[in-house]
């Protein structure tokens, strides 16, 4: 009896003991990042718990944080969480408490959010420390791979050390800036970027494999380059859409707003510095213009910012996170086809990988944003993180493709899906002029690129003369007929192009000219021409970016190509005369083939280098 009290008792103790050594698994969380950062309930939010202030990253920079945590558990461990990782807007700072991190801390998920380094108490402008050695590396990276992105692996993996959040259930989220970091975070999945550009494995400082199970990017940019100074190269129908070695046009009107803001708010490092961040300089040598193509520093621009800062050039040898990307048909900074190309390589290469698109009229200028629109797209989002992090729900489709357009005066049309993009349009509208039209290069009027600039202009509806303005090639479409069409797509031109000069661009607008004569704006782009010459010069391909909008009955599409399209895209040094001829637009369009107006689409034009998607190789 002695022998077994005694056995009895040892056994209690070392009970005791083991409970001892892991007080995280029952007792509250009182702070997070090693006691950095104190954790109080807010009662006036049902108590979940909000986590606020600065903490430190991998290179011992500062940055703060916000971390939100379900309320305390009556009974039951306190965490491990799944996590959502919300992150900010460029211009902003970290995420606080409101009506939807609050949402999702009541459902059980703690949430993360950090003032990206250069923003915020993240070393940013007004930051008290910034002068401090907290914040010698702190300036602004531009979401550097190896830096801003890093800093959220770094801390989320901090997070999952202290048993706060599950390592391998992390989503992640966020707007415009926010976009590119999920982005970059969903491609990277379960690696980090060293700062020398190499990969290796995302494991948290105590040694745990770390993995992103999920992202839902809104109004993200996939390659930085060609989001600020399109070239035109991007193709919504092909494999694989690098940059190319023309560097474009410069979407003046947005790219100085979003400097000037960053002057104000930032901190940029100072000029000469570190020429990965070199942002005055690079914004200097942007502004001044042509020539571009042969200046080894605006090489090196577009070389770093494609490497270092686009998460369509991370490496991908393996499949990204989960991701449902949301791009706006009216966003003329980071319009669809940032999303799309990123969705077609993808989807060539890993033909199961889960990645899911939802367009709409929202995000930066023009978009219009609407409740309702806004409202659906979170509906999806939140049962995406659902499936994705708890398990709960059904499985998503993959590569479906969800779509509503814009309507001005109303409500938004649809949704439309479809399985995959190459499947959203079965019709298409086509048009040709074999007839040769010179792009003179001072056409055009001010006052309509005045009005359909998205800073400064009128918004997404705006209207004008729809008269056609001298010195530009424009092509009208027969009104349209029965029931209309719906333009569902990137409109796509094929022509032959006379451009001797190597600095000349060609700004395409596509508009709606109702039967009163006045013309709304329903898609636009810039291309940097092949430099060609001769009688016709050489068949060329570009598109505008894509688009949602129906052509009511009774009103005509026009094509209009002009020498620039001020004050959004700058006007080029050096701009020549071009030549257009044997033109064709093709409007991929909703409605089926009728037979009269609505063909089944046409082989797609595939220039050298280029290979069809895998969902457009299959056929429609």
């Amino acid at each position: 009896m002695k022998r077994r009290l005694i056995r009895t008792s040892v056994v209690a103790a070392l009970a005791l003991g083991v409970l001892a050594l892991a007080p995280s698994a029952q007792a509250s969380i009182p702070s997070v990042f090693s006691g950095d950062v104190s954790c109080s309930p807010q009662p006036s939010a049902g108590n979940v718990r909000l986590c606020s202030g600065p903490t430190h990253t991998f290179d011992g920079t500062k940055i703060d944080v916000n971390v939100i945590l379900p309320p305390e558990p009556a009974t039951g461990a306190d965490g491990p969480y799944p996590t959502i990782g919300t992150f900010h807007g460029w211009g902003g700072s970290k995420i606080g408490l409101d009506g939807r991190t609050q949402g999702w801390a009541s459902r059980g998920y703690a949430v993360f959010s950090m003032s990206d380094r250069g923003w915020g108490n993240s070393c940013g402008a007004n930051d008290p420390d910034r002068a401090s050695v907290q914040c010698a590396k702190g300036y602004n990276h531009l979401m550097d791979d190896r830096y801003e992105v890093r800093d959220a692996q770094y801390l989320l993996s901090r997070l999952a050390d202290e048993a706060v959040t599950q390592a391998k259930k992390i989503g992640v989220t966020g707007p415009s800036y926010g976009g590119g970091i999920s982005m970059a975070l969903a491609a990277l999945r379960d690696r980090i970027m060293l700062p020398d550009g190499t990969l290796a494995p995302w494991s948290s400082p105590r040694g745990k494999d770390m993995r992103i199970a999920a992202a839902a990017p809104e109004i993200p940019w996939t390659d930085l380059a060609y989001s600020l100074m399109p070239n035109g190269r991007t193709l919504d129908y092909v494999a694989d859409a690098p940059y190319g070695n023309r560097i474009g046009v410069e979407k003046q009107s947005f790219v100085a707003g979003l400097y000037a803001l960053g002057q104000a708010l930032s901190n940029y490092a100072p000029p000469g510095t570190d020429p990965d961040a070199d942002l005055t300089t690079w914004f200097a040598l942007i502004n001044a213009g042509e020539p571009y193509d042969g200046n080894p520093f605006a090489a090196d621009i577009t070389d770093e910012v494609t490497t270092h800062h686009s998460s369509y050039y991370i490496d991908h040898s393996e499949p990204p996170a989960p991701l449902l990307i949301s791009n706006g048909w009216t966003d003329d900074l980071f319009p669809p086809d940032e999303a799309i190309r990123f969705y077609n390589r993808t989807r060539t290469q890993y033909p199961g990988a889960q990645l899911n698109l939802f367009f709409m009229d929202y995000g930066h200028q023009r978009g219009q944003n609407k409740a309702a629109d806004v409202a659906l797209l979170r509906a999806r989002q939140e049962a995406w993180f659902d499936y994705y992090l708890k398990g709960a729900g059904p499985a998503p489709a993959s590569g479906q493709v969800e779509t509503l357009t814009k309507v001005c005066g109303g409500p938004s049309a649809g949704p439309y899906f479809a399985q995959n993009w190459a499947k959203i349009s079965p019709g298409e509208v086509r048009y040709g002029s074999a007839a040769a039209q010179t792009i003179s290069p001072v056409a055009g009027d001010p006052t309509i690129g005045q009005a359909f600039d998205p800073i400064t202009g009128g918004g997404a509806c705006a209207t004008a003369s729809g008269s056609d303005q001298p010195g530009t090639a424009t092509y009208r479409l027969p009104a349209a007929s029965g029931s209309g069409y719906t333009l569902i797509g990137s409109p796509t031109i094929v022509a032959d192009i006379n451009s001797p000069g190597p600095f000349s661009q060609v700004a395409a607008r596509l508009l709606d000219v109702a039967p009163d004569g006045t013309e709304t704006l329903v898609a636009r782009g810039l291309y940097r021409p092949d430099v060609s010459s001769g009688p016709t010069g050489t068949r060329q391909v570009f598109q505008l970016h894509p688009v949602g909008w129906q052509f009511a009955p009774g009103h005509t599409a026009k094509l209009e190509l002009l020498p620039n399209d001020t004050p959004y895209g700058r006007a080029s040094n050096g701009q020549l005369p071009v030549t257009v001829s044997n033109l064709q637009l093709r409007l991929p369009v909703l409605e089926q083939p009728n037979g009269t107006t609505i063909s089944a689409p046409a082989a797609k034009v595939v220039p050298a280098g280029y290979t069809l998607a895998r969902d457009f190789a299959k056929g429609p």
